[in-house]
């Protein structure tokens, strides 16, 4: 009996902007310093995008074409794209129809999704379902966002956490035990007064009093926002773990979303992983809310085997959240 037919990431690529914005940097510009900087979040440095007329489809169509010249697939063999963001070009079309249009991809339709650092965690398992159903063979995921767009450098509470980048993958169908074997999703609306953007959508459209009032800008309550992530990473990997039959032993890597240090210390710590089988990246880049975890794994492809057990986790504002297990297929 042949195996079951699944979506196995065959190639990954990421794009971070050239610029650096430097914890010395934003000793000029707010009220905070490296050492306070470091000790919290354990950024030292992250990319911020500053060219000309660029914007959130650019860096996914670098991101997209890098991806493609890896793997020697021509644009116009992508079927499908998906690109999870919170940052799109415009609130209509949708990013991904844009990068299409940028990268000549003729033959392929696409969207967003909107789940903020869970962003591409939803859609992997989203582009994986159009792949292992046998509907594609060539799905493109990307994880971008542009957060120096949203993000008041005035705040120290959020300014210091956020960056600019964007990762894409290829999903295509394996029949060789590798690819996507499982993952949970899970969402709790509640959650959206503790990380949101007040304005700028159909409940609170711009005015000039809404822009007065600096309320197109990301807002967070970090202390509960930390209590929920540790606790939804660190359940919804034991919960795909468990469905699965595994320990924390069968794990090879874990690749958590990178938000804050600490938060990847304390799930980590939770689930009894040793660090040095943890993904991390966060001082380089900072966080990238929907590009983190594709980073992550375009950093570390190198290290990664075929057929190594890898969890993915991720939190993000809503709340959104959850785990995705897979084989490595290369």
């Amino acid at each position: 009996m042949p195996n079951k037919i699944r979506a196995a990431i065959t190639g990954v690529h990421g794009w971070v902007p050239e610029d650096k914005l430097t914890n010395f940097d934003l000793e000029k510009m707010v009220d905070t310093n490296d050492e306070w900087i470091t000790s919290r979040t354990g950024i030292k440095e992250r990319r911020i995008l500053r060219k000309p007329g660029w914007a959130t489809s650019d860096m996914c169509a670098e991101a997209v074409k890098g991806l493609l010249e890896k793997t020697g697939t021509r644009p116009e063999e992508v079927e499908m794209l998906i690109i999870g963001t919170i940052t799109g070009d415009m609130i209509f079309p949708d990013t991904a129809n844009t990068v299409c249009d940028k990268i000549g991809a003729k033959n392929a339709f696409g969207y967003d999704i909107n789940a903020a650092c869970s962003g591409f965690l939803y859609a992997l398992a989203t582009g994986a379902q159009f792949v292992a159903n046998e509907t594609y063979k060539k799905v493109v995921v990307v994880g971008a966002d542009m957060m120096s767009s949203i993000i008041d450098y005035t705040d120290r509470n959020t300014c210091v956490i956020f960056g600019d980048g964007a990762a894409a993958v290829l999903l295509e169908p394996r029949a060789d035990g590798t690819g996507i074997q499982d993952f949970v999703l899970r969402a709790d609306g509640s959650g959206r007064e503790f990380l949101f953007m007040k304005s700028g959508g159909s409940k609170s459209p711009p005015t000039p009093e809404t822009v007065a009032n600096r309320e197109h800008f990301v807002y967070q309550d970090g202390k509960r926002v930390f209590k929920y992530a540790v606790e939804g990473m660190v359940t919804t990997v034991r919960e795909v773990l468990k469905r699965n039959q595994l320990d924390v032993g069968d794990i090879d890597w874990v690749i958590p979303h990178q938000a804050n240090m600490r938060i990847i210390n304390s799930v980590a710590e939770n689930l009894k992983v040793p660090m040095e089988k943890v993904t991390i990246n966060i001082s380089k880049y900072g966080n990238t809310t929907a590009g983190t975890l594709g980073l992550c794994m375009w950093e570390y492809e190198d290290r990664f085997k075929k057929g190594d057990n890898i969890i993915l986790t991720a939190f993000g504002g809503g709340f959104t959240w959850g785990s995705l297990y897979l084989k490595w297929a290369y």
